[in-house]
């Protein structure tokens, strides 16, 4: 019985494993694919797993992070530089007075006043990389606002 448990166990570890990289990370990594393939083990084993770290190039991070919601031109005193920003969505809750109406027998009638809420998506800048001729020279990730 035991035997069996642990070859469950095995299989199933086996099949997880496998499903480390997402769809979307495949397609980039099919879509930079000589960009991909000139990257050292070390970049590529981060790549896969979605990590990226300073004095990788620019391809590199786009096929561990995708396409960045913006990028800024700038200039520091080595010279010019380029930030990729990404953006996540935070929904901040909207508190309000609200009533319930009601028509029983063709009149309006309200309830008493409540306390409703209502969620709004707000985007926000979740990380940001920089670049100095073409490799990654900082980066960071933000925390979600409150």
């Amino acid at each position: 019985m035991k035997a069996v448990a642990r070859w469950i166990l095995l299989v199933l570890l086996v099949v997880l494993s496998g499903c480390a990289t997402t769809p979307k990370l495949e397609k980039r990594r099919e879509e930079r694919s000589a960009a991909y393939s000139s990257l050292s083990p070390e970049l590529r084993a981060l790549v896969d797993q979605g990590r990226i770290k300073v004095g990788m190039p620019m391809d590199a991070v786009y096929i561990a992070w995708g396409k960045p919601s913006q990028t800024v031109e700038g200039e520091s005193s080595q010279g010019p530089i380029t930030t990729w920003l990404y953006y996540g969505t935070a929904y901040e809750e909207y508190r309000f007075w609200n009533y319930h109406p009601f028509y029983p027998y063709g009149a309006y009638y309200s309830s008493g006043p409540y306390l409703d809420r209502d969620y709004i998506p707000r985007n926000y800048v979740q990380a940001e990389v920089t670049f100095q001729n073409g490799l990654v020279t900082s980066w960071r990730k933000l925390p979600r606002p409150p």
